[in-house]
């Protein structure tokens, strides 16, 4: 990568919001200021980061600015994550798929989400066993940058990147890594034990 296209995925990258939601297509927000550089995306697919975000990367990039990508979602309300800690059985999956590690709990507790650390990515609802967590506007009307900040999107990529090199650091090695346990009986389990404690 030239020094030239290096200082454009940063420039871009900086004008994302950070929520590292993926629904622009990409695995995070750096990857999807990467593809906009090599022109491989459109700067129209960043739901979070809004008009205002499209007006950002068209300055940068000096493409004319579109309309959201409606495949990609639309510009809402910031939301924010809420678990029902009355339904949770403890699985963890919400905790794994959380990017900025906003989620905390243990096996077979309670988990609960930090207000303050929420991006509002909806990455925790598919892999929830039991639904127990929702979405709640915390914006009132304001959508896009209007409802996030610099400062919040520098501590959420800070976040993510602790987050990433967590997971690499706790990887075991490759000759010693045991198969993976199937996670259809993990949660399989934690029902049970869920339906078991509301049985008493």
């Amino acid at each position: 990568m030239s020094v030239a296209t290096d200082r454009l995925v940063q420039a871009l990258d900086n004008a994302l919001p950070q929520t590292q939601c993926t629904r622009c297509g990409y695995p995070d927000c750096r990857s999807y200021a990467r593809a906009i550089a090599a022109g491989d995306a459109e700067i129209n697919q960043c739901p979070p980061g809004g008009d205002e975000g499209i007006a950002r990367l068209a300055a940068l990039t000096g493409r004319p600015a579109s309309a959201l990508n409606p495949a990609h979602g639309t510009e809402s309300p910031r939301r924010l994550a809420v678990i029902d800690e009355a339904w949770c059985i403890g699985c963890t999956l919400c905790l794994k798929a959380c990017p900025v590690d906003a989620i905390v709990g243990g096996p077979k507790g309670m988990h609960t989400v930090i207000e303050a650390q929420c991006t509002g990515c909806e990455l925790c609802l598919p892999p929830c066993p039991v639904d127990c967590i929702s979405l709640v506007p915390v914006t009132g009307t304001r959508t896009g940058w209007q409802a996030w900040s610099a400062p919040q999107a520098s501590a959420a990529r800070e976040r993510y990147v602790l987050h990433v090199q967590r997971l690499q650091r706790d990887l075991p090695p490759r000759n010693e890594q045991a198969p993976a346990r199937d996670k259809r009986s993990v949660v399989a389990a934690a029902l049970a034990r869920s339906r078991a404690g509301r049985a008493v």
